[in-house]
């Protein structure tokens, strides 16, 4: 299986849990299985996510109030956590959570 490049987008205060870094252009390791968004999250959370994972993540999914959109489109159209990733994907992940 070749090696995928992917850029991946924080925003909307997502980037906060991030070092404030808004664009991660990432190469993920090969594996046997295809990568899909749920692989994805589990390797952010693990080398990425930097602080606070309860407030980007729930579960083995984004938590409610991240919205997600890969190539621009809603990953809900895309099939959310069982979506294939394919090279140069972009994956904005963008908070609309807010204190008041």
């Amino acid at each position: 299986m070749a090696v995928l490049v992917h850029c991946f987008y924080f925003r909307g205060g997502a980037e906060l849990l991030f070092d404030g870094v808004k664009k991660h252009q990432v190469t993920l390791p090969c594996q046997p299985e295809p990568w899909d968004i749920r692989n994805l999250l589990k390797w952010i959370r693990q080398n990425l996510l930097k602080e606070r994972p309860e407030l980007f993540m729930q579960g083995e999914s984004v938590r409610p109030g991240i919205l997600v959109l890969i190539n621009d489109a809603d990953w809900e159209l895309m099939g959310e956590l069982d979506y294939k990733l394919q090279d140069q994907d972009n994956v904005l992940f963008i908070s609309t959570l807010h204190g008041g």
